[in-house]
């Protein structure tokens, strides 16, 4: 009988950890964000970061680890978490970005950023890649979950941004 309720106990214990939601987000490479669109148009999220910010380690410990967070990115958007600092040469759309000396970043960082080297800032592309929104600093998770309904859903097409975030109602909590 004992051996009986331990294989129907790990069975059930098995069928609700495969059914769990995941507890981490996705994260991916540009380039793999760029082929994964060829097939499968999504929004892409660019964490942009460096290894010595404070508040990105904070934002990767908090926001990044909330179960509402990770859930709608993972079903919405690619998801890429970009060093601004990379020495890495990226090549995309006939231009090629690298590290420049000077702005201590990587062009394609200061690209995405218009030049506001702030982090961590978070930024929003459309399926064409098409800039929406760069989002300087530090992000609640309620306040992230904002942001990612509203060009998630393409709201940003339908109504002001001022209007959708004092009448959004979500589910992460701080």
């Amino acid at each position: 009988m004992n051996y009986l309720t331990l294989l129907l106990c790990a069975v059930l214990c098995t069928s609700v950890a495969q059914a769990a939601e995941p507890t981490k987000i996705n994260w991916i490479t540009f380039e793999e964000a760029v082929k994964l669109c060829e097939k499968e148009p999504r929004k892409i999220i660019i964490d942009v970061y460096t290894d010595w910010c404070g508040w990105c380690k904070k934002m990767d410990a908090s926001t990044f680890t909330n179960p509402a967070i990770v859930k709608y990115i993972n079903e919405k958007y690619y998801a890429v978490k970009y060093n601004a600092e990379s020495k890495d040469t990226l090549r995309f759309n006939g231009n090629t970005f690298t590290y420049v000396p000077d702005y201590k970043a990587n062009e394609f960082a200061v690209s995405l950023l218009n030049g506001k080297m702030s982090y961590p800032t978070t930024v929003y592309l459309n399926e064409k890649f098409e800039l929406l929104s760069p989002v300087a600093g530090y992000l609640k998770p309620t306040m992230l979950e904002v942001i990612l309904k509203y060009y998630g859903e393409n709201n940003h097409e339908k109504v002001k941004w001022e209007e959708f975030k004092n009448s959004f109602v979500g589910e992460a909590k701080d």
